[in-house]
């Protein structure tokens, strides 16, 4: 199953399993696939469920029950976590991932573009702000990162293709993976794929999901 997994990831950016596994929980299936990491503290399973008002300065705040911006999760980190698993405790048809490959952005704006694209997070990290490329590079390989909420663009070459990478979500059409029975998983290449959350109509407010964040695919 992992050589299917790796293949997929290789193939798409992403890979989703129906109705997987639904004997095993979250944590078992996440290492079983990978080794799995914990963000801050008590955060190892981190669980996903829609609010109208919710704390500030996070999407839930900002967006409600709308639809999330599309992003890569922990963009404002220096080496963002490589992979994300969201498994589904309820879901809903209705209420699917939104997914865009990031090659698709290389390719449009250029890898040098996006590298000299210089961006600071909104807040500061360890206090102090750090200035980040959106496509970068660490000893594992090289990943694109975005978030137009938590990255501003702290250089000339980062306003123009900020408003670049926003023109082209704008018009994008996204592939999708609905999460919609108990067990079904998701994973996602986080330094490949942005992804977004649909917005929650009404009825689907107890949706819930449960996400893990992975170092390495076993």
């Amino acid at each position: 199953m992992n050589n299917l997994i790796r293949d997929e990831l290789k193939n798409k950016g992403f890979i989703f399993l129906e109705k997987f596994r639904p004997d095993a929980n979250t944590i078992g299936i996440a290492s079983e696939i990978g080794d799995p990491m914990i963000p801050w503290v008590g955060g190892l399973v981190q669980r996903l469920v829609p609010r109208r008002i919710s704390t500030p300065n996070t999407y839930s705040g900002i967006y409600g029950l709308g639809q999330f911006p599309f992003h890569t999760d922990l963009a404002h980190w220096s080496k963002p976590p490589r992979y994300l698993l969201l498994r589904c405790i309820k879901g809903y048809q209705a209420i699917p991932t939104l997914i865009i490959d990031g090659n698709d952005l290389i390719k449009e704006i250029g890898a040098d573009f996006l590298r000299r694209a210089i961006f600071q997070p909104r807040r500061p990290q360890g206090r102090e702000y750090k200035l980040l490329s959106l496509y970068d590079s660490c000893e594992d390989g090289n990943f694109i990162r975005w978030d137009e909420i938590f990255l501003n663009p702290a250089s000339k070459v980062g306003q123009t293709v900020n408003e670049k990478i926003r023109n082209i979500l704008a018009s994008c059409s996204p592939k999708t993976a609905a999460l919609v029975f108990n067990s079904d998983t998701l994973l996602i290449d986080n330094w490949r794929i942005l992804h977004a959350r649909s917005p929650i109509i009404s009825g689907c407010e107890d949706r819930e999901i449960e996400r893990i964040y992975l170092r390495v695919i076993n």
